[in-house]
């Protein structure tokens, strides 16, 4: 939007410099939607929601969602492409953990903003 069309309609009072830095501020959240959309899936919530209680192998996952191998593989694999779970070998089995604890935060705060009442 041209600068002076906001002038033309907008009389909020903010000084010109305020809204050319808070546009220069957006780049901060960029990718950031990205994130949110592999949150999105009910699936990948739940498959973090029990990671969040400890490391898990595929089938295990499996069993608990009671869903087929190839389908929690392919949510597994967008969560370690969003950086969200990572995982270790051990024989044939591959085990799963949320990568780190800003994940659990992540998981935590969704939850307590869920429970508040409005």
């Amino acid at each position: 939007m041209d600068d002076n069309a906001r002038t033309d309609w907008c009389n909020s009072g903010h000084a010109e410099a305020d809204v050319l830095g808070l546009r220069a501020k957006i780049v901060e959240v960029a990718g950031l939607s990205e994130l949110f959309k592999v949150l999105g899936d009910e699936t990948r919530t739940r498959i973090l929601y029990l990671l969040a209680h400890g490391e898990l192998c595929t089938c295990d996952l499996a069993g608990i969602l009671e869903m087929s191998l190839p389908a929690v593989s392919h949510h597994l694999r967008l969560l370690r492409m969003a950086r969200l779970v990572r995982y270790r070998r051990e024989g044939k089995n591959v085990h799963y953990a949320l990568d780190d604890d800003h994940v659990l935060h992540i998981i935590r705060e969704a939850q307590a903003h869920f429970r508040e009442e409005r």
